[in-house]
C-alpha cells in the first residue's frame, strides 16, 4: 500500500493528539493496531506522526513566515506541517510528491477551498527549498532552541552546563527516532539460541555492548515485524528496554535468596530483570501507585515467567520486614529520554522540577526507612538535570545520618549513546 494511507493515518493520529491529552505514543499504536500496513508504510506513519510532534515549532515558524504571523484553523495548519515535514526532513519523498498528497489529503477531509493556499506555500517553498535549507541551518546557530522545536528554557540549561557543540548534539538525539532494544530473558533462552529464531521471524539484529550490560544481553532490533506477532516475544525471551535504565540494577546488584524492593516498579522493566538477576530464589515487590500500574507489572512477570515478584500498593499497608536492598527509581522530569516521549517537550515546565524535587526526596526517605542493617539503597531517574539528581541525594544525606555514597553516574545521550539516566548507589552504615 502506498500514496496517501500512511498520510491519512498520521493525519488522523495528530488531529486526535491536537484534541487530547493523551499521549501520542498511545493515539499511534491504537490506531495502528486497527490498520493492516506494509513495514514501509507504518514505518512512513511512525516518522510522519512522530516527527512533526517533535519538529511543532519550527515547522510553524516556517507557515508563520508565509502567513504574517496569522492563525490558521487547526486542521489546516496540521495539512501545512504534514507537507512542510515531508520537503524538509524527508529525504525520500520527492517533492512534487510530497505537495500533490497533501493537497489531495485536504480535498479528502473536506478542505477543498484552501487546497489552492496549501499548494501555493508548499510550491512556494519547493522553489524556495535551498534557500530555506539555509534559513534552517542558520537557526540552529541563532535560535537553537527553536531550530530543534524544543524549550528555550531547557536549552538554556544545557548551553550553561555542556556548551555549545555537545548541546547541539543532545537536541539532534533528541529530534531523532529512537533505537528499539531487546534484554533477554536469559531464564528461558541465550544468545545463539534467540538468534536462530529471530532469523526465522525476520528480526534484523545488532549485538550491542556497554561497561555496566553482561555480554551478550541487550540487542539493538533493526527492523522486525510488529512484536505482538512474534512468537519469541509472546514466548517471553526477551523484554524491550532501553540499555540505560540497567544500569540501576546492575549498581543494586541483586544477589539470589535476598529481599529487593522496587519501589516505583511500573511497567516493570527493572523489577523483571531484578528477578532475573536473583533466579528463583528470593523475593522482589514491585511496588506502585495504582492498580492499574500493577497490572502492567503482573502481565510481564507473567509473560516472563516470573514467579519469584510480588506487586504492592503503595498506599496499602507496608510489609512488616526490611528489605536487603531497595531501588527507587523515582518520577522525574525525564528529560533524558526526550527521544522517545515526543510529547514531553510540548509538557514540561521549569517549575516541575522544583515540585518533582519534593516527591523524589519523600520516597528515597520513606525507602531508606525500610532498609535492613548493611543494606544497598539505589537512587535512579531518566532526568539529566542534577536538581533531581546528585542534589537530591546530597540533600539525603545531609538529612538522613546512617547512610554514604559509594558511587554514582550520570549516563549522558550524546556521550554513552544510550537514553539519559542517573544512578546512586548509597550504603547503610
Amino acid at each position: 500500500m502506498t500514496g496517501q494511507k500512511p498520510r491519512e493515518i498520521a493525519f488522523r493520529v495528530l488531529r486526535r493528539g491536537e484534541h487530547s491529552d493523551e499521549y501520542t505514543e498511545n493515539l499511534l499504536d491504537s490506531e495502528l493496531s486497527r490498520q493492516r500496513l506494509s513495514g514501509p508504510d507504518r514505518g512512513l506513519v511512525q516518522e510522519l506522526v512522530y516527527g512533526i510532534v517533535r519538529a511543532r515549532a519550527t515547522l510553524d515558524w516556517l507557515i508563520d513566515r508565509k502567513t504574517d504571523g496569522r492563525p490558521q484553523k487547526s486542521d489546516l495548519r496540521l495539512f501545512l506541517r504534514l507537507g512542510l515535514y515531508q520537503l524538509f526532513w524527508l529525504d525520500r519523498i520527492p517533492d512534487h510528491a510530497a505537495v500533490h498528497e497533501t493537497v489531495e489529503l485536504a480535498r479528502e477531509f473536506g478542505y477543498g477551498a484552501q487546497a489552492g493556499f496549501i499548494n501555493a506555500m508548499l510550491r512556494g517553498y519547493v522553489r524556495e527549498k535551498e534557500a530555506t535549507q539555509q534559513l534552517l541551518a542558520e537557526l540552529k546557530v541563532n535560535d537553537p532552541s527553536l531550530a530543534w522545536s524544543q524549550p528555550g528554557w531547557l536549552v538554556d540549561k544545557w548551553l550553561q552546563r555542556y556548551g555549545v557543540e555537545d548541546t547541539q548534539k543532545l537536541l539532534a538525539w533528541n529530534n531523532t527516532a529512537p533505537a528499539t532494544y531487546a534484554r533477554l530473558n536469559t531464564t528461558r533462552t541465550d544468545a545463539e539460541k534467540i538468534i536462530l529464531q529471530w532469523r526465522s521471524e525476520g528480526v534484523e539484529y545488532d549485538f550491542f555492548a556497554r561497561d555496566w550490560l553482561d555480554e551478550h544481553l541487550v540487542f539493538r532490533l533493526k527492523s522486525h515485524p510488529p512484536l505482538e506477532t512474534l512468537p519469541s516475544f509472546r514466548q517471553g525471551l526477551f523484554y524491550i528496554q532501553d540499555p540505560s535504565t540497567l544500569l540501576a540494577v546492575r549498581m543494586l546488584d541483586p544477589q539470589p535468596g535476598e529481599r529487593i524492593l522496587d519501589a516505583c516498579a511500573a511497567p516493570g522493566g527493572k523489577a523483571t530483570f531484578i528477578a532475573q538477576k536473583i533466579g528463583s530464589s528470593g523475593l522482589v515487590v514491585a511496588r506502585d501507585i495504582s492498580e492499574p500500574r500493577l497490572k502492567l507489572i503482573k502481565e510481564n512477570c507473567l509473560r516472563l515467567g516470573f514467579k519469584t515478584v510480588e506487586t504492592d500498593l503503595a498506599d496499602a499497608p507496608k510489609l512488616k520486614f526490611r528489605f536487603d536492598r531497595i531501588l527507587v527509581d523515582a518520577p522525574c522530569s525525564n528529560t533524558g529520554v526526550m527521544s522517545r516521549r515526543v510529547d514531553l517537550r510540548w509538557r514540561i515546565r521549569e517549575e516541575e522540577i522544583e515540585r518533582l524535587r519534593t516527591t523524589q526526596l519523600e520516597l528515597l526517605t520513606k525507602a531508606a526507612a525500610q532498609l535492613a542493617a548493611k543494606g544497598t539503597l539505589v537512587y535512579s531517574t531518566c532526568s539529566l538535570e542534577p536538581e533531581e539528581n546528585g542534589e537530591i541525594v546530597q540533600s539525603f544525606l545531609a538529612a538522613t545520618p546512617g547512610f554514604k555514597l559509594e558511587t554514582e553516574r550520570q549516563l549522558i545521550p550524546f556521550k554513552d549513546g544510550v537514553d539519559g539516566a542517573y544512578v546512586a548507589k548509597l550504603l547503610r552504615v
